[in-house]
């Protein structure tokens, strides 16, 4: 303990400084009052224990709105489309080579006509399960499969949106539409067509449609969607909906209200 004064040379050293007194009270060592910051007025804690509010663009309370870096691309029809600049993205062509999220962005685009004209022939293909099916067959074929589109999906920061928008937004640059403004459009729809224990069950799928994606619409998703709804009774099921037949029709009519365009 206090070894360091055995060290002390006075010759060496010279006589210690002393302490300036405080400007304000004149005092050393000061003796100011300390005046500690004011509590928050929500919480009433210094400092402040609010909970953040998260942002309202990415929906975190770290907002990382500003980390993400994008880009502006402009495609062979003049229009600029954004993407995430994201140096670990990549896609493979169907060469089997290694593309860019750029590169992938510009070969989808070249190739998007071949399969629909204009953007009522995309709306038509895709407000039908069959028709929508068979083109997303015909794309993973060519290379832009659901993995690709769905990565796509963060590239155009279209997560919450459907498929469409992602092909939509390529092809004709257009602006993605979440799928719960989607869900939201076709109600109006939806509660003028169809009668209340159809609008139930409608919701119902919607309801799935928002939180999964368009894959919760394929034919292939009706019986297990009555299930759950019914709780595997099929036959509650035909007496609030109908006949097998109708209510397949039911599950596929409705959906063109989803991609109708907004008025």
């Amino acid at each position: 303990m206090k070894a360091h004064l055995h060290f002390r040379d006075p010759e060496w050293d010279g006589e210690p400084l002393e302490e300036e007194p405080c400007p304000k009270c004149g005092q050393r060592p000061c003796a100011c009052e300390v005046t500690p910051p004011r509590p928050c007025a929500k919480c009433g804690k210094s400092p402040c224990e609010c909970p953040k509010e998260p942002c309202s663009v990415c929906g975190r309370v770290d907002c990382v709105c500003q980390k993400k870096k994008k880009v502006k691309v402009k495609l062979a029809d003049g229009k600029e489309r954004t993407i995430q600049h994201m140096m670990m993205t990549t896609f493979w062509h169907p060469d089997g080579t290694l593309m860019s999220a750029q590169q992938f962005l510009e070969l989808l685009f070249g190739k998007l006509p071949d399969f629909f004209k204009n953007e009522a022939e995309l709306r038509a293909i895709w407000s039908a399960p069959d028709t929508r099916a068979k083109l997303l067959h015909g794309l993973a074929e060519k290379g832009f499969g659901q993995d690709q589109l769905s990565e796509m999906q963060k590239i155009i920061d279209a997560e919450k949106s459907d498929l469409f928008d992602v092909l939509a937004h390529v092809a004709y640059a257009m602006a993605p539409l979440t799928r719960e403004v989607r869900a939201t459009n076709a109600k109006v729809y939806i509660n003028t067509r169809f009668s209340a224990k159809q609008q139930v069950f409608l919701d119902f799928v919607l309801s799935h449609y928002v939180s999964v994606g368009v894959e919760e619409l394929d034919q292939s998703k009706l019986t297990p969607l009555l299930r759950l709804k019914y709780h595997n009774s099929i036959a509650d099921a035909v007496v609030d909906l109908g006949k097998p037949e109708d209510i397949g029709k039911l599950f596929a009519d409705f959906q063109k209200y989803l991609y109708a365009v907004a008025v």
